[in-house]
């Protein structure tokens, strides 16, 4: 832990995943279905909320190789919130701009990942 605060705070990637993870909470809010898919609506908001937290878990864990298996989890969670969101698009949940915009961040995101994973890989080998 740094100073006041913990050290994955200092990192884009979880900042970016704490604001998509909200505005993913903000979207289940508003979506156009019933509430008899509430697993669905309940299971994006969780894969979404486990991306951020997969990575500060990792963050605070005692090894480098931890940390990437707990990136490459995070990575999971976003595909899988990428996949609901497909989903909800098909059933036209949300529109085109709510799902590519919500896309295009996770494709940001994913890239973040893979790269912070990819450099912290380079210092273990």
């Amino acid at each position: 832990m740094k100073g006041n605060g913990f050290n994955f705070e200092d990192l884009e990637v979880w900042k970016k995943s704490v604001d998509f993870c909200t505005d993913i909470i903000d979207l289940t809010e508003v979506i156009n279905t019933d509430r008899r898919h509430y697993r669905l609506v309940e299971q994006i908001e969780s894969s979404a909320a486990s991306i951020s937290a997969n990575i500060s878990e990792g963050k605070g864990r005692y090894s480098k190789k931890e940390f990437v298996r707990s990136l490459y989890v995070a990575r999971g969670s976003l595909y899988e919130t990428i996949t609901f969101l497909t989903i909800f698009y098909k059933k036209q949940w949300i529109n085109d701009v709510q799902f590519n915009a919500l896309k295009t961040r996770g494709i940001e995101i994913g890239k973040m990942i893979s790269g912070l994973a990819s450099s912290i890989k380079e210092t273990i080998d």
